[in-house]
């Protein structure tokens, strides 16, 4: 893909720099396989463990971390959560082969910001790293529903954890979905909205919470435990 710039030269469009942290060589290899068939993705650095995966997230500053769940020493969650620490900003994604939902709370809970699947097509992870690079959220389909049965057992917050507004079923249900990572073709076909309807929910929704982005969107669903027990 190429851009022009102002003074009507060809550019190439800035690429996906991912830094993979996983201890098994054939899923690396597997990546950087994968990665180098796209044009806009870049696999910048590998990492075996969850300590080397930190320290080369500050020393790389990739835009997209992936992030193994089970690694030697230092585990995902534990790693996802000092990277975070110093570097808020910096989109993780983990990538597990644990389909079970306890999972992806805690690792989302750490402060990732998606947690796709390795069984999942070759293409589905290509979307993940896209949608989280763009500042969006994305967990696994398959993960989606057994994610918001487990928020709505949550208990009641506490008075003043959050702003206290009065939220429609279907307005709830919209920002919930939106926070769990699917798209708005998606949403629209699960729930029977048309797009122009579908939006006019998102937006009274994130008006009524203050939200002014998907990034503050999903912030809000993980104080709300939307997305891991309570």
């Amino acid at each position: 893909m190429i851009i022009r710039d102002g003074a009507q030269r060809l550019t190439p469009a800035k690429r996906i720099r991912v830094l993979l942290v996983d201890d098994h060589p054939v899923m690396r290899a597997g990546v950087s396989a994968l990665f180098g068939a796209e044009h806009d993705l870049e696999l910048v650095g590998q990492a075996e463990n969850g300590v080397q995966g930190v320290s080369m997230a500050r020393e790389l500053q990739p835009d997209v971390v992936i992030m193994d769940v089970a690694l030697p020493g230092l585990d995902g969650a534990e790693a996802t959560r000092k990277i975070k620490e110093s570097q808020p900003d910096l989109p993780v994604l983990a990538l597990s082969a644990h389909e079970e939902p306890d999972f992806a709370r805690r690792l989302l809970g750490a402060g990732a910001n998606g947690y796709a699947l390795k069984r999942s097509a070759c293409d589905e992870l290509v979307r993940a790293v896209r949608l989280v690079a763009s500042n969006g959220h994305y967990v696994d389909p398959s993960l989606a529903d057994a994610l918001a049965e487990g928020a709505e057992r949550r208990r009641p917050l506490s008075a003043g954890a959050l702003p206290i507004v009065s939220l429609s079923d279907r307005e709830a249900e919209v920002i919930r979905l939106i926070a769990q990572g699917h798209t708005s073709k998606e949403m629209a076909m699960a729930l029977g909205l048309s797009p122009r309807t579908l939006e006019t929910y998102k937006a009274r929704a994130m008006s009524k919470l203050n939200l002014r982005s998907r990034a503050d969107l999903f912030r809000y669903a993980m104080r709300a435990g939307w997305l891991r027990e309570a």
